[in-house]
């Protein structure tokens, strides 16, 4: 099982007791520091209140269940606004709304797509871009995240 995976089977029952959601597990190397992040979100928005109370309470339970070998700083975030949709239930939930689409590869010159979501099936994503719908690939893909329209 992967790290985050194992992190994010003890730390959902404790996110969800402070009245917040699990949104996502990160574990990535920047530079030559490694970063355990837990993502968390709430009706009305996480503040750094939320992010204070779910650290100090998932922190004693990392030392204790000692997921991760090497030395890394952990941090507890909200997902915030444009975040990334990863799972089905994601595409579910954000139905309709504004999103970007970005490419591994440009497609008619462009490597980022703004527009509507419209679908999500088997990892293809569907777009509403002005008059135009666009499915794109799940192999097209390298990121899907909500867009704030001001």
């Amino acid at each position: 099982m992967k790290v985050t995976e194992l992190v994010a089977q003890f730390a959902q029952p404790i996110v969800e007791s402070h009245g917040c959601s699990l949104w996502d597990v990160e574990y990535v190397r920047e530079g030559s520091e490694r970063f355990l992040r837990l993502y968390i979100d709430k009706e009305g928005g996480v503040d750094i209140t939320d992010c204070e109370a779910i650290s100090r309470a998932v922190d004693p339970v990392l030392d204790e269940k000692d997921p991760i070998a090497e030395s890394y700083h952990f941090e507890v975030c909200s997902a915030g606004l444009e975040r990334a949709l990863k799972r089905p239930g994601d595409f579910e939930r954000f139905m309709g709304s504004p999103i970007t689409v970005k490419l591994y590869r440009p497609r008619n010159g462009l490597k980022e797509l703004p527009g509507i979501l419209r679908g999500y099936e088997d990892g293809r994503v569907t777009v509403e871009a002005g008059k135009e719908t666009i499915t794109f690939e799940k192999s097209e893909v390298a990121l899907v995240r909500l867009r704030v329209e001001f």
